[in-house]
């Protein structure tokens, strides 16, 4: 169990308290059993996503043919760009078609593993806010680029688990793990502590 007993508080440090509906929300381990629902359902949906990128009996994700995909992706995307109300806005197009296009088999390779290593954690409850957090962002790095799916609603969910971090993973690997390694502000047993 991660430590309670709040930080001690400066003079000069005003702390805003957390409202009630929030902590019951978010932080009340009675709602782990709903967090829990949640997170393994993203982290199926990504393990999945990945896991066909993996698979793919083309070789067009990972493989002899990486970043053919990724590529055709992209410059539907850059097609995205154009007229009065574009999908694709000028900020990304000009990622996709001067960072991410150029480097198609590298961002292949990231996409893949990416979305296996998040979904993974998300199942396991494993640094599950940190999982959430880059699931969340490969939804807006797709959103970013056009494309709708269900990436809108895993985006919100990823974004409730990362506000919900505290209980999401409690019914996982995160309720050992973390009072061992600790959190930011409550260093745990196994983190190293340094006397200035």
């Amino acid at each position: 169990m991660i430590r309670t007993t709040p930080a001690p508080v400066r003079k000069s440090h005003l702390e805003i308290p957390e409202p009630n509906i929030s902590k019951f929300l978010f932080a009340d381990t009675r709602l782990a059993p709903l967090w829990t629902l949640v997170r393994l359902y993203v982290g199926y949906e990504w393990l999945m996503a990945g896991w066909g990128k993996l698979t793919n009996p083309a070789g067009v994700w990972v493989g002899g043919k990486a970043g053919t995909a990724v590529t055709g992706f992209l410059n539907g995307a850059l097609a995205k760009t154009d007229g009065t109300h574009p999908d694709v806005q000028g900020y990304s197009a000009w990622f996709l078609q001067n960072i991410a296009l150029p480097n198609a088999t590298l961002f292949s390779y990231l996409v893949t593993f990416g979305e296996i290593a998040v979904g993974i954690a998300l199942i396991l409850g494993l640094f599950t806010g940190i999982a959430a957090f880059f699931g969340g962002f490969m939804n807006a790095s797709y959103l970013l680029a056009g494309t709708v799916s269900t990436n809108p609603l895993l985006f919100i969910l990823a974004m409730l688990l990362v506000l919900a971090w505290r209980t999401a993973g409690y019914w996982g690997l995160d309720r050992w793990v973390l009072p061992r390694i600790g959190v930011p502000g409550y260093p745990g047993p196994l983190q190293p502590t340094t006397n200035l």
